[in-house]
């Protein structure tokens, strides 16, 4: 089975926000988020894929996760850029 670490972007009538996550299923996560069944921080945002890394071993894809959730000069750089 593969696993996903992952970067959304998504817009709302007032902010533009990025989340981090990890998966099994990419394409099924990002329709519940759109649906707004996903984190409770991702409601009310039409989300799109930025980045996606694919690793064989679940907690590969977790600490991939957590380093993304660190670097927030990234997530800032990939905010601007969309905004463009």
């Amino acid at each position: 089975m593969s696993y996903y670490a992952y970067i959304l972007i998504g817009k709302s009538k007032k902010r533009i926000k990025t989340y981090v996550g990890w998966t099994n299923n990419l394409q099924k996560r990002l329709n519940k988020h759109n649906a707004g069944k996903g984190a409770k921080s991702t409601r009310g945002y039409k989300w799109k894929i930025i980045y996606y890394k694919k690793h064989k071993k679940k907690s590969a894809a977790m600490k991939n996760e957590y380093y993304l959730k660190k670097i927030s000069p990234l997530r800032k750089k990939l905010k601007l850029k969309f905004i463009k």
